[in-house]
């Protein structure tokens, strides 16, 4: 039996699989397509209306592909274009910003909240923005960290560069009284065990993945779009614009998930 209409899933490369592995543990059922911008990560180092321009060739590929729910699960695109797509398009849309920001207010006992992420997204300042809708009075110490992402696609998660280059980025949140860290990109997740060591375990790591999932799980449940039917985990289908085989390598070591279909496309024309 074919699997019901699929969740699509956008981010700039492997980050997303953070947040992937995460709605696949809420939504068994469910048939998922990813997809990875691989030839064009990272997108924090690029312009306003190239981001805009970037997500709507990967929103627009996705949206061919029948999708029922796109989860932008990069927070860059979500910071630039999350609000457009959701006029743009007909589908429910959910991103990594709103559901981190929810679950960062609810740990945060003294309102000092910071937020790590790519030079584009803090340039944003969309979580500052966010967060002071809900709570005017909170502190957030937002913290650019542009080289996080090049070190998890390289897959350099142990290297003792990392770790000089994580405790680099985190010296100023160190100096504040911070309660609460947002991993405001969804590549960061997998440098979470390293952020926690530096920071220490006093400070709470939120890890907007884990929110998104049950963001996207509450919004299946209340349009009623779950699936009925099983829909086994194998049957997920991954696109990447550049070099499948490395991107197959980390779906293996990442998920536990060593048959994964990984197919190139080109995006050049999805305007």
């Amino acid at each position: 039996m074919a699997c019901p209409q699929p969740i699509g899933v956008f981010d700039s490369g492997f980050g997303g699989l953070t947040v992937l592995k995460e709605i696949v543990s809420h939504l068994p059922h469910e048939h998922y397509i990813y997809l990875g911008d691989t030839a064009r990560v990272p997108y924090g180092d690029k312009s306003r209306e190239t981001i805009i321009r970037y997500f709507l060739e990967n929103a627009l590929f996705l949206m061919e592909q029948g999708i029922k729910v796109l989860v932008i699960a990069c927070n860059t695109a979500s910071a630039y274009s999350a609000k457009m797509a959701r006029k743009f398009f007909n589908v429910p849309i959910v991103d990594v910003i709103e559901a981190g920001v929810t679950e960062a207010l609810k740990h945060t006992k003294n309102n000092k909240i910071a937020v790590l992420g790519t030079r584009a997204t803090i340039q944003s300042g969309v979580y500052k923005t966010e967060i002071l809708k809900k709570i005017p009075y909170a502190e957030v110490i937002s913290v650019a960290c542009p080289l996080f992402v090049p070190l998890v696609e390289e897959d350099f998660l142990c290297h003792p560069a990392t770790e000089l280059i994580v405790r680099e980025y985190l010296q100023e949140i160190k100096r504040q009284n911070v309660d609460t860290v947002l991993l405001g990109c969804t590549h960061y997740p997998l440098l979470k065990d390293l952020i926690v060591k530096v920071l220490g375990s006093d400070i709470f790591v939120v890890d907007s993945a884990k929110a998104c999932a049950r963001q996207t799980s509450l919004l299946l449940e209340h349009t009623q779009k779950s699936s009925s039917e099983k829909c086994s985990f194998e049957q997920c289908k991954f696109y990447v614009s550049d070099n499948p085989e490395k991107f197959a390598k980390f779906v293996e070591t990442f998920l536990g998930f060593p048959k994964a279909e990984v197919e190139k496309i080109s995006l050049a024309g999805f305007h």
